[in-house]
C-alpha cells in the first residue's frame, strides 16, 4: 500500500539524518554557518525531487551535500578576495583551570585544531575523499560520483590528504605538559628572550594568523619567535584557555576588549603550530570567556 503522506515521511527521514549531513558539511568548508547553508540547500533539492526517484535516501543525501560543498569549496578558489575559506575553522574556546586527569582525557579525545586547519589546506578535491571515507565511512565509489573521478584516482586523493593530516597527529602528552610549553613561550615572549623561544619552537613550526587585514602564514621558528618578541604585549595581559581543546591564550586590550586567541600544537615537547586571531570583526563574533 502506498504512503498516505510521502512528503511527511520524506521530512521525517531527512530530520533523522540531518546531524550527520551538517557534521560532513562542517569537517568539509570548516564554518557552522557554511555547512547550515549547505543543509537548507540540499533540504529544497529534496523538496523538488520525486522521492519515488530516490532508492537510497541516506545515500543521495550524502552525494547532495558532497556536491553542494565541493560548490563551495570551488567557488572559495576561484574568488578568493570574497573567501570564507580564507580563514581560520570555528573556534570554541573555554577557561583552562588547570588539566586534571579527566581533561587529559578529554584532550586526547578532541579533534584537534591542528587537525581542522591542515584539513582547510587541502584540495577540494582531496579534502572531500579524506573527510567522507575516513571521517565518515562513505564507500569510494560513491565518492568518485561525487567528484566525477575514477575510483582507484579518489583512493589516490584520500591517501595523500591522509599522509598530509597524519603529520599533524598528537602525542599522548598530557594537557599539563602541552600547557607547560605554552607557558614557557608565553614567559620568554614577555621576557624578549628570544633563545628561550627557540627552545620551546619547533624548527618548522608554523604560524597562521588571522588578521584584519586578512590571513598571514610565518613559517619556521626563527620567524616566529622574532614576531612573538615584537607582540611580547599579548602575551601579558591574558589568561590561559582551550581552543578546540588545545591549550591556548586569550589576551585583552586595557579597556577589556579582546585583543587575540592562541592555540598551540605541541609535538615532542616543543611547539608545531600556532592558530592566532586578531581580526577585531572575528573576535567580537565569538563567546570569549570574561577578563578576570
Amino acid at each position: 500500500m502506498a504512503d498516505p503522506h510521502p512528503a511527511d515521511s520524506v521530512a521525517e527521514a531527512f530530520e533523522a539524518q540531518r546531524d550527520r549531513l551538517r557534521a560532513i558539511a562542517h569537517r568539509v568548508l570548516g564554518s557552522h554557518a557554511d555547512a547550515e547553508d549547505v543543509i537548507q540547500e540540499t533540504w529544497l533539492r529534496l523538496s523538488r525531487q520525486d522521492p519515488a526517484t530516490i532508492r537510497n535516501l541516506p545515500g543521495w543525501l550524502t552525494t547532495v551535500v558532497g556536491r553542494i560543498s565541493l560548490d563551495v569549496l570551488r567557488s572559495r578558489r576561484a574568488h578568493p578576495e570574497a573567501s570564507l575559506d580564507a580563514r581560520l575553522p570555528d573556534l570554541v574556546v573555554t577557561v583552562d583551570d588547570g588539566p586534571g586527569p579527566e581533561d587529559d582525557v578529554a584532550l586526547a579525545d578532541s579533534v584537534g585544531l591542528a587537525l581542522l586547519v591542515v584539513v582547510q589546506s587541502l584540495g577540494p578535491s582531496e579534502r572531500m575523499a579524506f573527510v567522507l571515507h575516513d571521517l565518515f565511512a562513505v564507500p569510494f565509489h560513491d565518492i568518485a560520483q561525487i567528484l566525477g573521478k575514477s575510483t582507484d584516482a579518489t583512493k589516490m586523493l584520500a591517501s595523500r590528504a591522509r599522509r598530509k593530516v597524519r603529520a599533524t597527529e598528537q602525542p599522548t602528552a598530557s594537557g599539563r605538559e602541552r600547557r607547560e610549553v605554552v607557558d614557557a613561550f608565553l614567559a620568554a615572549a614577555r621576557e624578549g628572550d628570544f633563545d628561550g623561544l627557540l627552545r620551546v619552537l619547533d624548527p618548522d613550526v608554523r604560524l597562521t594568523a588571522e588578521t584584519a587585514g586578512g590571513m598571514v602564514v610565518s613559517l619556521g621558528a626563527t620567524e616566529v619567535a622574532t614576531g612573538a618578541r615584537l607582540a611580547a604585549g599579548a602575551a601579558a595581559r591574558g589568561r590561559a584557555v582551550l581552543v578546540n581543546g588545545l591549550p591556548g591564550w586569550l589576551a585583552w586590550h586595557a579597556d577589556g576588549s579582546p585583543l587575540s586567541v592562541l592555540a598551540f600544537s605541541v609535538t615532542d615537547g616543543r611547539i608545531t603550530a600556532i592558530a592566532a586571531v586578531s581580526d577585531p570583526a572575528r573576535l567580537a563574533a565569538m563567546d570569549l570567556p570574561e577578563p578576570r
